[in-house]
């Protein structure tokens, strides 16, 4: 199988995936990660072309026997009445399909009452919409970790372990994880930040007809770059902390665009934001938020820097601020930052 990559942070290159690739992830989403049987029922609203829709939806759900109630396209609305109608026990979707369900208006609000548990993926969950989510509507959101290139699954908050809330659990089994420094040098200090590298029975073969991209992610010892940045707990979870193209050098110093959303989507009138990199003459890159709010919400760029300023670093705050009506997403909803538009007073401000 062929399945392309989602081209978050540059052009979709087609990842090689063998049967073996496959069935053994399916199996094992099954089987130990979402506890699957043929009396399940699953929500498919992610497209089959995307490794999370295909390998833990389709593949996982026909292996086990269950039923796959299929929406042509995620609107949060048609997807709570076919949670009703159909009595979906397993809902499975990115973390922009949270916040929408989150955000509905209550006479939109159906009877969940039948979803034992929610599977989230593609993109790292803000532990405020985690923790909302599962307030609103009473079912445990486990979080998972992969990519295209691993199948997709490599970790996975373990339905039998201790869950923790911002991770994305321990690896499957199976799999190894580990961080790495920029010369390849393992990251072994709690709490640093490493690239994640991943190996094991989910890795690709490589990308189709792309060697110089394949040599670039994976090494003779079939360890394979992720090019997410994440730091490991001395109990042995991963926490992602962001992409590695998309760190921004605000005058010398890192930030991470995901600690700054974390924050943003504590305030209670923000549905969605992006943090990114805004090209500055003095900086070099100053930190930038597209934020979407909730319908019927105010409030003004001065009042959502002081929000965030009180709890970050001094230099990590967004000095832009702007508010589109909505965020480019890809074809599974995930937000795609590179195609943000920046108005120009954000760019000369």
């Amino acid at each position: 199988m062929i399945l392309y990559t989602s081209g978050t942070t540059g052009t979709p290159k087609g990842a090689e995936l063998t049967h073996a690739n496959l069935k053994t992830n399916a199996e094992l989403t099954a089987d130990t990660l979402a506890d699957l049987s043929e009396e399940d029922i699953v929500l498919g609203a992610l497209p089959l072309f995307h490794s999370f829709g295909q390998t833990c939806g389709l593949n996982a759900t026909m292996y086990k026997g269950g039923c796959l109630s299929m929406i042509p396209r995620f609107e949060p609305a048609k997807a709570m009445e076919i949670l009703e109608r159909d009595k979906v026990t397993i809902f499975q979707g990115v973390p922009t399909m949270y916040v929408a369900l989150l955000n509905l208006a209550d006479d939109k609000i159906k009877d969940t009452s039948s979803l034992r548990v929610c599977c989230s993926g593609g993109s790292a969950m803000p532990v405020e919409v985690l923790k909302g989510f599962e307030e609103k509507f009473d079912c445990k959101v486990l979080e998972g970790y992969g990519l295209s290139e691993t199948s997709p699954v490599a970790s996975f908050n373990h339905p039998d372990k201790e869950r923790k809330p911002g991770s994305i659990g321990t690896p499957i089994k199976g799999v190894e994880m580990k961080l790495v420094d920029d010369e390849g040098n393992d990251v072994e200090g709690t709490d640093e930040v490493g690239e994640i590298a991943i190996k094991g029975h989910n890795i690709m073969k490589g990308y189709w007809n792309r060697q110089d991209a394949t040599d670039e992610v994976l090494d003779d010892d079939g360890w394979f770059l992720t090019g997410d940045m994440g730091k490991r707990d001395d109990e042995g979870y991963y926490f992602i902390v962001d992409r590695k193209k998309e760190m921004i050098i605000r005058g010398g110093y890192n930030v991470y665009p995901r600690e700054i959303e974390e924050v943003l989507y504590e305030h209670p009138a923000v549905a969605e934001a992006a943090v990114i990199g805004v090209p500055d003459d003095k900086m070099g890159e100053e930190v930038g938020a597209a934020v979407v709010l909730k319908q019927g919400e105010e409030v003004d760029a001065d009042e959502l820097r002081d929000f965030v300023k009180e709890q970050v670093a001094n230099y990590k705050y967004p000095r832009k601020i702007w508010f589109p009506d909505e965020l480019p997403k890809g074809p599974t909803g995930k937000i795609l930052k590179r195609e943000v538009e920046v108005p120009e007073e954000a760019k000369t401000a």
